[in-house]
């Protein structure tokens, strides 16, 4: 394994505190997964996964619309499901017991629970996200040493070549694997709070992360238009982050984007992507593929982007984010009984 810093690697990056206070009429969206480690880094992942939509009025009363919590297991390294819970309970879920979190595993939960699908239900948006974030998470491991210090084998880095922007054939991480034989780990910037403890709302209750512990976190807003029959604005934010041994929390990954949406055809209006912090200099050549949306139902983003998001214009965390924009169209139903 070999420790670069955010400045030897990593893309432009622009560290700040990222949670406003909540904009008045508006639904909030929060979300967090959670990957611990409690018998050791070694350990299997324990995962902690929390939602809450919260509905602000004109007079800044809010109400909780939604919540969701999931509890899961993995075992070891294959990360299959060993236990899982949800808060609501939906039993129809314990059909992805033994299945791998990881490629595939959407499909199956889209079997699992067909109900839930289209609908923007929190509950959802976790099941669907613990893939990428159980993917991240082998990031701890990385970090801690805990997956050594040779480098995959030539037929895993020719399948993973040109995956998206970072694992370009010619790019910083690639090359400096063929070059020096070792797993590279970036390490980003201390992560500010999330809240700047102004509006105890702004964001559902979180736990402080434990040492090797990483948290997926988002945060979309969907405000009312500043007139009927205006574009609806809708802002989202994004973060990675990571804890390492002495207890500090990094920046992992991190984009915002914020768009627009009209609310009688349900399509993308207008789009722009900015970089928080990434891990590669290569990584924010991808922010160019949000330009696709404008135009695009929202209800087909979630397959339409897994299906046709890929190479080297694309990254496997901001096709994450632009698949979670799906959940703006049933959430303008939200917003409009709340407004009225």
């Amino acid at each position: 394994m070999m420790t670069i810093t955010e400045d030897e690697a990593a893309g432009p990056h622009d560290p700040r505190t990222p949670a406003p206070a909540r904009p008045r009429t508006s639904l909030r969206r929060t979300t967090t997964i959670d990957t611990h480690r409690p018998e050791g880094i070694l350990g299997p992942p324990v995962i902690e996964a929390r939602g809450r939509d919260l509905w602000t009025a004109a007079d800044g009363s809010t109400t909780v619309v939604d919540t969701a919590h999931i509890a899961a297991d993995l075992d070891g390294r294959q990360h299959h499901l060993v236990r899982i819970t949800s808060d609501p309970e939906v039993p129809e879920i314990q059909a992805l017991l033994g299945a791998v979190v990881g490629p595939g595993f959407r499909s199956k939960v889209d079997r699992a629970v067909p109900d839930l699908r289209g609908t923007g239900a929190l509950l959802y948006l976790l099941l669907d996200d613990l893939p990428g974030a159980t993917l991240v998470a082998g990031y701890a491991m990385l970090h801690a040493g805990a997956i050594g210090d040779s480098a995959p084998h030539d037929e895993y880095l020719d399948a993973r070549g040109d995956l998206c922007a970072g694992w370009a054939v010619d790019a910083t991480m690639m090359q400096l694997i063929k070059s020096t034989g070792r797993n590279p780990v970036n390490r980003g910037p201390v992560a500010p709070p999330i809240t700047d403890g102004d509006d105890d709302l702004a964001f559902h209750p979180t736990e402080p992360l434990d040492p090797h512990g990483m948290r997926r976190l988002r945060r979309l807003d969907v405000l009312t238009p500043t007139e009927p029959g205006a574009p609806v604005p809708v802002a989202v934010f994004f973060r990675d982050t990571h804890v390492d041994g002495a207890g500090t929390e990094t920046i992992v990954h991190e984009y915002a984007v914020d768009l627009t949406v009209d609310a009688a055809t349900r399509t993308v209006v207008d789009i722009e992507a900015r970089a928080g912090v990434l891990p590669w200099r290569e990584c924010p050549g991808a922010l160019g593929s949000a330009a696709r949306l404008p135009g695009r139902p929202l209800a087909e983003l979630r397959p339409w982007v897994r299906e046709t998001f890929v190479g080297t214009t694309t990254c496997t965390h901001l096709n994450d984010v632009l698949r979670g924009v799906a959940d703006v169209d049933p959430l303008l139903d939200v917003v409009a009984t709340h407004a009225r």
